[in-house]
């Protein structure tokens, strides 16, 4: 059954709408906030635990499942969902991003000036790009590989997700307009190689392998950094092409500013009917703005590396939303970690237990944190989507976003 989406609410005073994505594995409900499982496991946690926290759909990613165990083997196996244990829908990305970050390293690096800004350069006998594709050293064995936009999809297809991405060119979010432009022209002409080889292989046709999901969906990605000629050209160029869905992707900024601007200047060239997905973006001010910018699914890597970390996700606006555990203040505190929480955590365990289990160096302090903020986010966006359909969004928003 091929994907669709089904607008069911709008909120009258910005673009936030409810709506439902209906895959071969189950329905979702949008706006959504997507966990996710990187090497075919949400860190620390069960597909159970994950399901039970009110995850809907979850990501995977293409690059590191094709280092590790393979595209191939999991194919064999059935497909991602059979081989995790995961019922539900599943995302996968392109695996462009991280082989780009082999380049210029993650944003924060970049904002913090640790590479070379404008021209970033290689790392050396990292990555070559051509017009073919990205020839790539695996972090693992150093071994080399190529990946082209057919690849891509190839992979994804026997990884098997519900919905897959197009393979894209990532540019340093510094990259000035020329640069920008000669890469989204790039990331056009691969994207289109994208969905030509996803309809030459429908039904698992010209593949070497058994297909495990014959009912995948293509997203298309819409890029331009922070342009905004370059944003709608991008969109309405992407947009008129057939995808099935689209992505914000490419550089969206420095800040929190930038991001909501690039999302301004995005969304009202893309098509209506279509959902789109934010990529990369898990903050709770991220979150709310999105919505109000007409975004329908997100997904970030943050609910379990705040986790590890030991940050709790808590409401409050002047911590930035977020608990340190090991605070010596919560010491002898018997409270929950977030007193309007319900997760198995907050219902179970006071703030003293989990500051113990991270100043003792427990792993049990690792998954119930990752499982606390996993469900925060996941009710966080019932709540915004109940709010949406009784026409209570603004007011939702105001407070979460409001300082006391």
């Amino acid at each position: 059954m091929p994907l669709t989406f089904d607008i069911t609410h709008r909120d009258s005073e910005s673009r936030a709408r409810v709506g439902v994505i209906t895959t071969a594995h189950g329905p979702v409900e949008t706006p959504v906030f997507m966990p996710v499982g990187t090497r075919g496991s949400v860190k620390s946690l069960t597909p159970e635990e994950v399901r039970d926290a009110g995850a809907q759909i979850i990501l995977g990613n293409t690059y590191h499942l094709y280092l590790q165990p393979g595209h191939e083997l999991i194919a064999q196996m059935g497909g991602l969902h059979r081989f995790m244990g995961w019922q539900g829908p599943i995302l996968t990305d392109s695996g462009g991003f991280q082989v780009f970050s082999l380049i210029y390293g993650g944003i924060a690096d970049e904002v913090k000036g640790r590479r070379p800004s404008q021209h970033a350069q290689l790392k050396p006998g990292m990555v070559k790009v051509t017009e073919n594709g990205v020839i790539f050293r695996s972090y693992i064995d150093g071994s080399k590989h190529l990946f082209t936009p057919e690849r891509s999809i190839e992979i994804q297809k026997g990884i098997g997700a519900d919905i897959i991405l197009c393979f894209d060119e990532l540019p340093p979010f510094r990259a000035g307009y020329d640069y920008t432009a000669r890469s989204l022209e790039r990331t056009h002409r691969w994207e289109a190689r994208c969905l030509a080889f996803h309809r030459q292989t429908l039904g698992g046709a010209n593949l070497s392998f058994a297909a495990p999901n014959h009912d995948q969906s293509l997203f298309g990605i819409v890029h331009g950094g922070v342009f905004e000629n370059l944003r709608r050209a991008s969109a309405e160029y992407i947009g008129g092409l057939g995808f099935d869905g689209l992505c914000i992707g490419g550089s969206l900024g420095k800040d929190k500013q930038q991001i909501n601007e690039v999302v301004d200047m995005t969304v009202p060239h893309m098509p209506d009917a279509l959902p789109r997905h934010l990529l990369g973006i898990g903050d709770v001010d991220d979150l709310l703005e999105g919505v109000a910018r007409g975004i329908d699914m997100f997904d970030c890597v943050s609910p379990t590396r705040l986790g590890r970390h030991g940050a709790a996700l808590v409401r409050d606006a002047n911590r930035k939303w977020r608990l340190n555990v090991q605070n010596a203040s919560l010491r002898n505190d018997p409270g929950p970690l977030d007193a309007q929480c319900r997760c198995y955590t907050c219902r179970t365990y006071s703030r003293a237990y989990i500051h113990h289990l991270f100043r003792a160096q427990e792993l049990l302090g690792i998954r119930l944190l990752s499982l606390h903020n996993v469900e925060f986010l996941c009710a966080l966006m019932q709540e915004v989507r109940a709010s949406i359909r009784v026409g209570r969004f603004t007011e939702l928003r105001r407070t979460w976003l409001s300082r006391p």
